[in-house]
């Protein structure tokens, strides 16, 4: 069976820190080998003005309470903040994580947080213009401000864009992000790998991070795991699935 890892993503919506708090030290406890947040400003679903914390500011509190797991968002928005800025807040909680920050980014796609922040929306292509105008600014930081990075920080992309997202991770990425069902997953995947191809890279370098559909059976993504690839799957989290993924 292809070596594969749990994660999950615990929505800052609609909760109390001392909620939230709780069920990231229950996630931990319970074995799970990354737990994840979000970068939005408003919830998701639910009533839309709802209790909504910060993403970073909660990642650096997530880094304090938790000693094994892996933290990160799933995923920053690049557009939200400057590169050089992003790479230092990054470093700064690897250092408060003892090595353990994943940078998870991504385009951004929520129009409500830009126009009520003050953000310029612009237009998809914009936003992956950015991104890809931003990977290495981040890098080059890291490189050279003080203190350096614990380890070389992995850079995670979320997305599925067949022609521009998943090159961009081709280019840069240590971990790709993608989502259920399994058919979609299964041809985002491979045309990643058609991409490192084309700019001569190894796929098998990039791991390969799914969130499943719900109910669907883990086995078939288990089996798109190359030879020494490793894989993970993540769900997004309250304790009902908490309490599912302790069971398995």
């Amino acid at each position: 069976m292809a070596r594969f890892r749990v994660g999950v993503q615990l929505h800052p919506q609609h909760t109390t820190w001392e909620s939230y708090r709780n069920a990231v030290r229950y996630a931990e406890e319970i074995g799970c080998d990354t737990i994840w947040n979000w970068d939005h400003f408003f919830p998701l679903y639910g009533p839309p003005d709802g209790p909504h914390f910060e993403g970073w500011t909660l990642l650096t509190a997530m880094a304090v309470i938790t000693q094994r797991a892996e933290v990160g968002c799933l995923v920053t928005c690049n557009s939200y903040r400057n590169p050089a800025l992003l790479s230092n807040m990054a470093k700064t909680v690897d250092h408060i994580s003892g090595g353990r920050l994943i940078l998870g980014l991504g385009a951004g796609w929520f129009e409500r947080d830009y126009t009520t922040f003050g953000y310029e929306f612009g237009t998809a292509a914009d936003r992956l213009r950015a991104l890809r105008k931003a990977l290495p600014i981040i890098k080059e930081r890291w490189a050279v401000d003080q203190p350096l990075p614990l380890r070389r920080i992995p850079i995670l992309i979320g997305g599925g864009g067949e022609k521009v997202t998943l090159r961009i991770t081709a280019e840069h990425a240590d971990i790709w992000h993608g989502f259920g069902p399994i058919e979609n997953f299964k041809r985002k995947n491979a045309i990643l790998d058609q991409w490192c191809a084309q700019i001569g890279r190894d796929p098998a370098t990039i791991e390969r991070s799914v969130s499943p559909r719900a109910g669907e059976p883990i086995e078939p993504y288990l089996r798109t795991s190359k030879q020494g690839q490793p894989i993970s799957l993540s769900g997004w989290g309250n304790h009902g699935i908490l309490h599912r993924l302790r069971r398995c």
